[in-house]
């Protein structure tokens, strides 16, 4: 037998999900995550999923990781110090930038703009010009160039980064200061701009390789630090990183292109929640991740997550695919307070994250947290929950730690307590209306799926904000991260800039260039032992109206392109001009860049046939209890997950407990059990 093991590193928890590659079945476990070296919460967590599942450690082949290393080395500004190469006349590309100024009509006001990652004081001027055209109008001044490098080489940088303008018409240039610089600067890792992002616009394929430089060295000792210790207890293990589109790249290409790793931790998830929404027969999906220290929402339709060609993380914009996540400081652990100058309740975004987390979880923590306000209440019951198979919840402990906003806005306890629950589901609802109202989709078209370890108790609240049903809770809601890891594939992309007016170019010229980029991204895979005869392409533009500066990403299909020309192209851009701006325009449209995926077979994983049952889930209570809900007390029942059975109807107020998660069913609203284990939430 061999196995694949998915694992999720989360600011609170580690979670992870163990793939019998011959069966499909598969294992849980989750275990405290250790932010200051997240590889031995990984260990732990591999321990324990293979204690759990009985197996020897050297059984697992794959391990598909889904990291956050490269988003927290940009939020906690611990990169490299990075030295940039520019053309001569370009030395101020990231100062210069788009002039884009956050934060509404006041933003300029009190905006104050953030250092580049590559500072102007490391930052050097080559003397070459290549024109747009790709043809060598001046050539490169290997003299100064050395020279240049060996000051930059005194001033210690960490990692380099070229990019020339128009390298992505003829990276000659660029391909030539990277044999210099290795010369001048031995083991100073290089970033070429046009293998990172080879597309038109320089300030974003700079900013892009710059932080792919500034991310790299500590990702790359987080990645061989990994490996090593799994080739100690797994020697033929291999390992694959999640990539932000939900890909997987091998250990070599994450360390090479971290910057496409800047959204891996949430792409986990959407990849699980596209595999349960296809098992359980939902193809358009709101998905609603709360962990401990963050809440990330996306949009799932027709089965597919919707991507975009821009990462953000905080203040930095990179152009690398991701799936469309958007992310709200709003977790398990953020911290609510109230400020003496407003005297108003604030909750997050600081959060008491794994240490000291909770003042429930009785590990030192002293602040009141959503957690600690969801105890108060009644809705993640004390004593009854073990988080992660072992952690007791303490109510003393949360009362008197909410207690403290009880007092600063003089009301009882336990509506202080659901204000900081409401204000906390408001935030999230929030960013629900970020990925489906302002992207011209209607919520009510849709079912949300929640998840991460806090999604379940604040679910329903969702569902009845967004008008979204069902809501649907996972089998493993807290572990389906790691599961999205477990089944998602390997995948590379390549992509070029072609600027054409349909009138200039035709369905055959574009078809033989997409043939050609299919068959550069197919060869990371051969790399990865992946056959032909397993994968499969797909392909994207970058299309606007000419005259028009705003790019939409078209995905086509290329046997549509060659049957039916470039309208294929045009029409589904029309459609989402419509969707998104209400209206189309008669211009003629242009090609600007070209894009083809590989993507490799996904992992097969069995889904589970919950045995069959009445509508009376009375073999699974396991108690009453009293929640506070809608402003009064009102007495629920407590159910085991484990024993509920597919028919199941739960009724509200009703908790539902298991290993990973909580799961609250508010009153006037039924939970229903599905074939496959999933609880359906709707209105009663």
């Amino acid at each position: 037998m061999s196995y694949r093991l998915g694992v999720d590193v989360g600011g609170t928890f580690t979670d992870l999900t163990l793939v019998n590659e011959q069966t499909g079945d598969f294992f849980l476990a989750k275990v405290p995550s250790t932010p200051h070296d997240s590889s031995i919460g990984v260990l732990n967590g591999i321990a324990r999923v293979c204690q759990n599942a009985g197996i020897d450690p050297n059984a697992i082949t794959h391990v598909m990781h889904g990291t956050t290393v490269a988003t927290n080395t940009i939020l906690t500004h611990s990169g490299a110090r990075v030295g940039l190469v520019t053309t001569q006349g370009y030395r101020q590309v990231l100062q210069i930038a788009r002039s884009f100024v956050p934060g509404g009509l006041g933003g300029w006001v009190i905006y104050n703009k953030p250092p580049p990652l590559a500072p102007l004081a490391l930052t050097i001027e080559a003397e070459e010009r290549i024109d747009a055209r790709g043809e060598v109008v001046r050539k490169l001044n290997k003299t100064k160039l050395a020279r240049d490098l060996r000051a930059l080489r005194k001033k210690n940088i960490e990692a380099l980064t070229v990019s020339l303008i128009n390298s992505f018409a003829n990276p000659v240039h660029e391909q030539e200061i990277a044999k210099v610089a290795a010369k001048e600067l031995p083991g100073i890792p290089v970033s070429l701009s046009s293998e990172v992002v080879p597309e038109m616009q320089e300030y974003e394929r700079t900013i892009t390789t710059v932080a792919n430089s500034y991310v790299a060295p500590r990702v790359s000792r987080y990645v061989r630090n990994l490996n090593r210790e799994l080739k100690k207890k797994m020697k033929d293990v291999q390992l694959h990183v999640l990539r932000s589109d939900g890909g997987l790249a091998s250990a070599k290409a994450a360390e090479a292109y971290p910057v496409n790793l800047l959204m891996s931790g949430p792409a986990g998830g959407v990849s699980g929640a596209i595999w349960v929404g296809t098992q359980a027969g939902f193809a358009n999906v709101l998905t609603f991740d709360m962990g401990g220290t963050s809440t990330d929402v996306a949009l799932i339709q027709n089965g597919k997550a919707q991507l975009r060609r821009e990462t953000s993380v905080h203040e930095v914009t990179v152009r690398a695919s991701s799936i469309d996540v958007r992310t709200v400081g709003a977790g398990g652990g953020s911290m609510a307070y109230v400020p003496e100058i407003t005297g108003a309740l604030r909750v997050g975004p600081q959060s008491a994250g794994a240490v000291p987390g909770p003042a429930a979880y009785d590990r030192g923590g002293v602040e009141p947290t959503v957690t600690d306000a969801n105890v108060v209440l009644g809705f993640l019951p004390s004593g009854e929950v073990r988080l992660g198979g072992d952690m007791v919840i303490r109510r003393d402990l949360a009362e008197k730690a909410v207690q403290k906003v009880a007092s600063a806005l003089k009301l009882p306890l336990k509506q202080a307590a659901a204000g900081i629950i409401d204000i906390v589901n408001e935030n999230m609802y929030g960013a629900l209306r970020l990925v489906s109202v302002e992207k011209g989709f209607d919520p009510r078209d849709f079912a949300l799926m929640a998840f991460g370890g806090a999604g379940p108790l604040h679910a329903n609240a969702l569902g009845r904000l967004s008008s979204a049903w069902p809501v649907i809770i996972p089998m493993g809601p807290g572990v389906l991260c790691a599961q999205g890891d477990a089944t998602t594939s390997v995948r590379d992309e390549a992509s070029r800039t072609f600027i054409r007016p349909f009138s200039r170019t035709s369905a055959q010229e574009v078809t033989r260039i997409f043939r050609r980029l299919a068959a550069n991204a197919a060869r990371t895979l051969d790399q990865e032992g992946i056959s032909r005869a397993e994968q499969t392409q797909s392909y994207e533009v970058d299309i606007r109206y000419q005259g028009q500066g705003l790019l939409l990403t078209v995905a086509l299909d290329i046997d549509d392109l060659e049957r039916r020309g470039l309208d294929v192209i045009g029409e589904r851009f029309d459609e989402m001009h419509r969707q998104l701006f209400t209206f189309a325009l008669p211009e003629e449209k242009e090609l600007v860049n070209l894009r083809a995926v590989a993507q490799g077979r996904p992992t097969a994983v069995k889904a589970v046939m919950l045995e069959k049952g009445g509508s009376d889930p009375v073999a699974a209570e396991v108690g009453e209890h009293m929640l506070f809900v809608d402003g009064r007390d009102q007495k629920g029942k407590l159910y085991d997950r484990r024993q509920l059975r597919a028919g199941n109807v739960v009724k509200g107020p009703a908790v539902v407990l298991q290993m990973d998660t909580t799961t609250l069913i508010l009153p006037g609203h039924i939970g229903r059990v599905d074939d496959f284990g999933n609880i359906l939430i709707t209105p009663a």
